[in-house]
């Protein structure tokens, strides 16, 4: 009997061949998908945002001058292969002092910009470090910020105030765009995404962990160019702050929005129900789980496949080796058809 095909692709094996995947956005929702990835592909390039002021990578950007660490670093953590002792280390966060909340691997990492003469060659070094599967690449190098409008005309610069500017204006997030304008994408990234056999959208946080990639000169040219299969991971909860109200449609319209036409080819959505605990935990901070609206999304160019997502437990995240062997049969079914 012929294996079945999540069984066929369910590790690395050296000598077969595996798909070249480009992961876009940042986050706890990439690093996680990453580290189910790595048990399929060793050809994996995350492109991560910069866009992040706030918290221990926050402070680090004010004082050292430096592009944000902390979404960066988490990816590396995802797809390193060291000793649990070293993982421990980089994600220990000092409780007390002037280092209090930070964390060793952002200041790891701080450390490794001072001496390179990139940041970029500062995040290879430390990849090089932890042995990584893959690579880690910033979205740019340059110091950019995160603007937010919303739909009664107001606005906002800094990705760490649009949570509460949303909530004092009570209205949609309008568009995002970055400051300055029109950063360069790291030639390596183009070149990712031109070779890519898939091109992975989320999950995360819509406006200040997946557009902001799109907005970075060339990435939206090389999504719509590219002859990959490009998939939006879509997120499982709708987000306080930033997509209260929203559906899967209108997650898919506001990328489009942004990103403009050819950048995406398919959605991949949860089927799987959230237990009535977790979702009334959620309705209390003003989020529920995410009304698909599939009709909607495939009006819009985009196809649609559900399967079960859902990791056990609280609160509600995608399960890594789930979310990864569904990607797996979308590329298998792509490679075929």
């Amino acid at each position: 009997m012929a294996p079945r095909f999540d069984e066929a692709v369910r590790v690395y094996v050296p000598g077969r061949q595996h798909p070249k995947i480009v992961c876009l956005g940042g986050g706890h929702g990439l690093s996680a998908m990453l580290r189910g990835l790595k048990r399929y592909t060793k050809d994996i390039t995350a492109i991560v945002t910069v866009a992040d002021d706030g918290g221990g990578s926050g402070m680090l950007r004010e004082d050292l001058g430096m592009p944000p660490p902390g979404d960066i670093r988490s990816c590396i953590l995802a797809l390193a292969n060291t000793e649990p002792a070293m993982e421990k280390l980089l994600n220990y966060r000092f409780s007390e002092g002037s280092l209090a909340g930070q964390s060793f691997g952002n200041l790891f990492l701080a450390a490794l910009n001072g001496i390179s003469d990139t940041f970029d060659e500062a995040v290879r070094r430390m990849g090089e470090v932890l042995a990584i599967t893959g690579r880690v690449l910033p979205v740019t190098n340059q110091d950019v910020h995160l603007e937010a409008c919303f739909e009664n005309g107001a606005c906002v610069l800094g990705e760490s105030k649009i949570f509460f500017e949303k909530k004092v204006n009570n209205c949609r997030i309008a568009r995002v765009r970055l400051v300055p304008e029109h950063p360069k994408a790291l030639p390596a990234s183009l070149e990712a995404i031109a070779r890519a056999d898939m091109v992975v959208l989320g999950p995360g946080s819509l406006y200040t962990s997946i557009i902001p990639n799109l907005l970075v000169d060339g990435i939206r040219e090389a999504l719509a160019e590219t002859q990959a299969c490009k998939v939006l991971v879509m997120n499982l909860m709708t987000q306080e702050g930033e997509t209260e109200g929203y559906t899967g449609a209108d997650h898919v319209r506001a990328l489009l929005h942004h990103g403009g036409p050819g950048i995406l080819d398919l959605c991949l959505a949860n089927s799987a129900p959230v237990a009535r605990e977790v979702s009334e935990a959620y309705r209390a901070e003003d989020a529920e789980q995410l009304d698909l609206r599939r009709e909607e999304i495939e009006a819009l160019g985009v196809s649609v496949r559900c399967c079960p997502l859902l990791a056990a437990g609280r609160p509600a995240r995608h399960d890594p080796a789930a979310l990864a062997r569904a990607l797996m049969e979308i590329w298998n079914d792509f490679a075929v058809g």
